[in-house]
């Protein structure tokens, strides 16, 4: 609430004061009839009293009908507010999926015939903040009510439809700016998650790093202080062999600290493309992932970094890595989120260094392996409409059959997964990264261990 003073609160409760002297004068004039002020009124009670979309929207076309015998159809624009789709019938209910609205229909600001039906604009309530901007007609209207034998109602009785379709419209507007809050609310929740998991728990790393440099900085101070002592005790104390040593030990010292700082290098590319990935402003103000494609070399720009920044650590579980030559023979290149689908590949890796378990093959052989690579799908996505199957694969137990149709739910982790770190929300993410790229995910048990893949269509572009 904003800081009020009496005197600016005398004024605002003036203000409201004429509206409602206004409203009483307006009501006064409408004249409606007792039928039709009680059409409101349960209106109201009922537009509150039903949560569901699905129930406001049968409200809003059976209330007509049983206090003023007037059946109706509502029409509403659909999610890409390019067309009507006729979303709910007083005679035969909900309608599922939404059929295109009649041909000759058409979104509005004012009322018109259409055979024998009258169509109502459906207004959304104005907003102060937006007053005085340009707005196109689907910014102002959420829909049309159809009633199919309206054209012979009275002036007065079309001029209560449209009073009456601007109450749904009120209530319409409110419940989308309630359900997008709602989503936009999950959305940063998620997002939040996604950062903790692929930023945060992550950045732990640095400490290891730092760590190792603190370790060869100790040692050069060791070096340091030996040439000191040398010095004081005299410039013939340190001979031809004690200075190879030296000299050695420093060569091996620059390669380590090198070695350290390619590493800090990585991981601070790492770090930064998942920050901006996450952190972009649209994904807050729109309430969902926005993409920034753009055509890439998959193995090249979002495998090798990843494995790069993962392969020690799978070396030191004991993990191969077995790397597809094909992948560089051919590659085909997309068009993607490199950030995003390098998190993709991040929580891919880092689930093989978790849960890779060794296998022994036919001939007994211990194996304890991860490999990745990817597949031309022609015509998966319909005719014409290719895919490309990236894999993951990781030697170990098969996964249970119920547990496997679970695994990309936000915060499912199977029983093998309880003795090792994690939320599960690293699936549930790559599910959602690959969705909005267009593609699909699943996992596969295969000879000796279990394949996690996504499909992502290639566009004509792309071909």
């Amino acid at each position: 609430m904003h800081e009020s003073t009496p005197e600016i609160e005398r004024q605002a409760l003036a203000q409201v004061m004429l509206r409602v002297r206004e409203k009483e004068k307006s009501y006064q004039r409408y004249n409606f009839s007792h039928g039709q002020n009680a059409a409101l009124r349960a209106f109201f009670d009922l537009a509150q009293e039903y949560d569901a979309m699905e129930d406001f929207y049968r409200v809003c076309v059976i209330v007509p009908v049983v206090f003023l015998k007037i059946p109706c159809r509502l029409h509403l624009l659909n999610e890409r507010r390019n067309a009507l789709s006729l979303v709910c019938d007083s005679e035969k209910g909900l309608v599922s999926p939404p059929l295109p609205a009649p041909q000759g229909m058409r979104l509005g600001c004012h009322t018109y015939s259409l055979d024998r039906a009258l169509v109502v604009p459906i207004q959304r309530k104005p907003s102060a903040q937006e007053s005085g901007e340009p707005r196109s007609l689907s910014d102002l209207v959420m829909g049309m009510l159809e009633i199919p034998a309206g054209a012979d109602l009275s002036r007065d009785q079309r001029f209560f439809l449209r009073k009456y379709a601007n109450r749904i419209g009120y209530n319409l507007h409110n419940r989308m700016i309630a359900q997008q809050n709602i989503r936009h609310l999950k959305f940063i929740n998620n997002l939040v998650m996604d950062i903790e998991h692929n930023v945060i728990t992550p950045n732990i790393h640095f400490r290891h790093l730092f760590n190792k440099l603190r370790k060869r900085l100790n040692e050069l101070e060791k070096v340091s202080l030996e040439f000191s002592r040398m010095h004081q005790a005299g410039t013939n104390v340190c001979d031809d062999k004690a200075c190879a040593l030296i000299q050695e030990r420093l060569e091996i010292l620059y390669d380590d600290l090198a070695a350290n700082h390619r590493e800090m290098l990585e991981h601070y590319n790492n770090y930064s493309l998942f920050l901006e990935s996450l952190f972009r402003r649209d994904h807050f103000s729109k309430g969902h992932l926005v993409l920034r494609p753009r055509m890439c070399s998959i193995e090249k720009e979002i495998i090798n970094p990843q494995l790069d920044h993962y392969g020690n650590r799978l070396v030191r579980q004991g993990i191969r890595i077995a790397q597809p030559i094909d992948m560089r023979d051919e590659e085909i290149p997309l068009k993607v989120d490199v950030g995003l689908l390098s998190q993709v590949y991040a929580n891919l890796f880092s689930n093989a260094e978790k849960y890779t378990t060794a296998v022994h093959s036919a001939s007994g052989e211990e194996i304890k392996l991860m490999a990745y690579g990817r597949e031309f799908l022609p015509n998966y996505f319909g005719l014409g409409q290719d895919g490309i199957k990236f894999n993951v694969f990781t030697t170990g137990e098969h996964l249970d059959l119920k547990e496997a149709g679970l695994l990309y739910t936000d915060g499912f982790r199977g029983r093998s997964a309880s003795a090792k770190p994690g939320t599960g929300h690293g699936l549930a993410f790559i599910k959602q990264v690959v969705e909005i790229h267009g593609g699909v995910v699943g996992y596969e048990p295969t000879e000796m261990g279990n394949n996690f893949y996504f499909i992502l269509p290639i566009s004509g572009d792309q071909r």
